[in-house]
């Protein structure tokens, strides 16, 4: 019977519409769009901030200081970089088969990280969003953008958000 339970469970996590692997054409398109503006992590991060202060204050060292005290400090650029890179190194495990248990480890490493830090989901999904604006406003944008964009952060989301909830994707 636990055996039946265990096969279910990886059937639905199998089947489940968001963890899919992106096609070719979506992979591309988010890798060039994320090339464009990957050099630019303290200017993703400040726009982060500026639009949503209180992810700014889930941080002691930035909490309270204005953006260009901040964008100036090496604490700042040392973040922005982290999770650019951070970024980056999902964006470069798309699209292959034999790295998916890579993506799942790292998203499920960033969603307990950031549970254990008091991180909510509408938090994420905020960072999410103003890094798709920056993006539309930084990159060379466009509808099929918009798609596999959505596509790779539903994925990202599902594990993170999963994590976060305490059952980290296997």
């Amino acid at each position: 019977m636990k055996f039946l339970i265990l096969v279910l469970c990886a059937a639905v996590v199998a089947a489940d519409p968001h963890w899919k692997m992106l096609d070719h054409d979506e992979v591309e398109v988010v890798k060039k769009t994320w090339n464009e503006v990957k050099n630019k992590e303290t200017e993703i991060l400040a726009a982060i901030f500026k639009e949503h202060p209180d992810i700014q204050n889930k941080f002691p060292m930035f909490a309270g200081k204005s953006l260009d005290q901040l964008k100036s400090s090496q604490p700042f650029s040392l973040h922005a970089t982290r999770i650019v890179s951070f970024i980056t190194q999902y964006i470069s495990l798309l699209g292959h088969d034999e790295t998916q248990p890579a993506v799942k480890t790292i998203l499920n490493e960033m969603g307990q990280n950031h549970r254990n830090r008091g991180v909510t989901k509408q938090q994420l999904e905020e960072f999410g969003s103003s890094l798709m604006k920056f993006m539309k406003e930084h990159s060379s944008w466009n509808d099929k953008a918009e798609h596999a964009w959505h596509d790779a952060m539903d994925k990202m989301y599902f594990v993170i958000f999963s994590s976060l909830d305490g059952h980290p994707v296997q």
